[in-house]
């Protein structure tokens, strides 16, 4: 995909977030090279160019995003951070500012790596692998627990923490996935997301 890696990189997100927008949307089988085209404002012979064929593309983007989630979140996340919400508050601004260049990432990685499609099933066996391997295995497990309120099953409260967090964060893709590429209004979600958090640590802790 060395075409692709040479435009200038206002032309290459622009092809990179409607391929996410379009195979996010509709999986594999059902995406539409005419579709990506037309978002991405090329024709389809000139999108073919720079992309080969729809299945090269395809996991061209899986391994752009899992290489971009590994260096702009994994790897960034302050694991020195032992306070669960300041934690969250961390990644969650880690996330926000991998999805203000490229919206439908998360989204896209969860639907790509779920497909069924036999086409592209083999090179998707082997990311998940890598998927597996990644970090967030250890993200609860050096958590302060002293942090919560007397009384209350830290356990419980982890997972209740979650369970608000993965709600709001549901809310949000839905935002993103009913907008324009810039229509999202990022520093408003962020705004948001810091209200909530400061309820949750009224709720849960000392």
């Amino acid at each position: 995909m060395s075409k692709l890696q040479h435009l200038d990189n206002m032309r290459r997100n622009a092809i990179i977030n409607a391929g996410l927008w379009e195979f996010a949307s509709r999986q594999y089988d059902d995406a539409s090279t005419n579709t990506i085209a037309r978002e991405a404002g090329l024709s389809k012979p000139l999108l073919f160019h720079y992309i080969n064929s729809k299945k090269d593309f395809f996991i061209y983007l899986l391994d752009y995003s899992l290489e971009l989630l590994q260096s702009q979140y994994f790897d960034l996340i302050d694991y020195r951070e032992h306070d669960l919400l300041e934690r969250l508050q961390q990644t969650s601004l880690l996330k926000l500012r991998v999805m203000q260049q490229y919206p439908l990432i998360f989204d896209f990685i969860k639907v790509a790596l779920l497909t069924d499609s036999q086409t592209v099933a083999t090179e998707i066996n082997e990311r998940k692998q890598q998927v597996k391997e990644q970090n967030m295995q250890g993200f609860y497990s050096d958590i302060d627990e002293s942090k919560f309120a007397v009384g209350l099953n830290a356990q419980k409260c982890k997972q209740l923490i979650t369970w608000a967090i993965a709600g709001f964060s549901s809310q949000i893709l839905e935002q993103v996935r009913s907008s324009s590429f810039g229509d999202v209004d990022f520093k408003r979600i962020s705004d948001e997301f810091d209200s909530y958090l400061a309820e949750l640590r009224k709720a849960f802790y000392r």
